[in-house]
Order: C-alpha cells, then structure tokens, then sequence
C-alpha cells in the first residue's frame, strides 16, 4: 500500500512541475496589429500620364479593368493579359512596386 501511494505521489509530483515548466504565466503574447491600405477606386482617366506609359510600356496587351488609389498616392491596377486577370502596383512616378 506504501508503494502505491508513494508512485501516485512521485507522478502526480512530476506531472504538476512539467505542466509549470511546459506554460510559464510570466509570458505576455505578442499582438501583431497588420493595417491593409485602404484603396479607392477611381476612373481610368484620373490616373497619371506616368502611370499610363509605365501601362502601355510594359504591359502592352493588357486591358485596364479597374484602378484604385490610396492616401500614399499609390495606385493598384487590377488588368487583364490574355485571358488573366491580375493586379499591379505603381506609384505616381510610373514606377513599379512589388507587393
């Protein structure tokens, strides 16, 4: 009977010290706050001259399907190049940006 209580004990001793070790309390989580630019859509006229040649330089078949500007004068192009469809970024020099 001693050994039975003696193993119960040493096991739930050593249950109780993992699960203290496997999750400490002193941790805070890291909260990572990721904001998604907020784009508006606006007629393909408005866009720069720049942004139009950069277009029709590098992209020569594609079709303008819509485009989008946010606050940082960036603009978001959703096009169509033989069949699909796909969104590239520009700012409003005409350059090229990778998102």
């Amino acid at each position: 009977m001693k050994k039975i209580i003696l193993t119960v004990a040493v096991v739930l001793g050593g249950l109780s010290s993992f699960a203290a070790s496997a999750f400490p309390m002193n941790v805070t989580p890291k909260i990572e706050v990721v904001t998604q630019q907020e784009y508006k859509e606006i007629d393909a006229e408005t866009l720069p001259q720049a942004v139009k040649d950069a277009l029709a330089t590098d992209y020569p078949t594609a079709t303008l399907d819509k485009a989008y500007v946010n606050e940082k004068q960036e603009y978001k192009l959703d096009i169509t190049v033989d069949g699909a469809t796909s969104s590239v970024y520009a700012d409003k020099d005409g350059t090229w940006i990778v998102k």
